[in-house]
């Protein structure tokens, strides 16, 4: 069956919550301890949306299987042109696809929006899964910040990986809007 993927909608509040709830409780792609509620995501969701932001949703058969969103990367005006990749993908449906589907569309827009590099932060140097899906869509690795997280009594070191948007820095960028 294939995936389809859009920009998500308030309908789409529940189930990524639930998704992130799993990744809170059970991995380390986030250094939360205790997962948001529907109203703390749906905040977060429209803090994004109002950068002009994409927040998109991977969809199988009316289900929503997997999302990703992209951020700032830091707040001073330096860093206005790079940005951050989040995404979580449904435990069911891990291994299918779901995940480079939905990057690479975040990548395309992120492109089109005039941004000229996305950042990825992993939790865990053991995340292979996520390490090799971001080096299949381009990305190399930056850097490792060792022990930074402690999660399920251990700590957690983060990959840092990056990724040129569009012409990178090869070329002045032009403000966004």
């Amino acid at each position: 069956m294939k995936v389809a993927v859009r920009s998500s909608h308030d309908g789409d509040v529940a189930p990524i919550a639930a998704i992130y709830r799993h990744h809170v409780l059970h991995g380390v792609a986030s250094f939360e301890d205790i997962p948001p509620d529907e109203d703390e995501v749906a905040r977060r969701r429209g803090d994004i949306l109002a950068l002009k932001l994409p927040y998109l949703v991977a969809e199988r058969s009316g289900r929503v299987v997997g999302y990703c969103y992209a951020s700032r990367y830091r707040a001073r005006s330096a860093y206005r042109f790079t940005l951050e990749d989040s995404i979580y993908v449904d435990p069911a449906e891990v291994g299918r696809g779901i995940g480079r589907a939905l990057l690479s569309t975040l990548l395309e827009r992120c492109c089109e929006l005039g941004y000229r590099q996305m950042v990825a932060v992993i939790g865990g140097s053991d995340q292979w899964r996520s390490i090799r899906l971001h080096e299949t869509l381009g990305f190399t690795r930056a850097g490792l910040l060792p022990a930074v997280g402690f999660k399920f009594g251990g700590w957690i070191d983060c990959v840092l990986m990056q990724r040129a948007l569009g012409s990178g820095a090869t070329t002045p960028p032009c403000e966004i809007g």
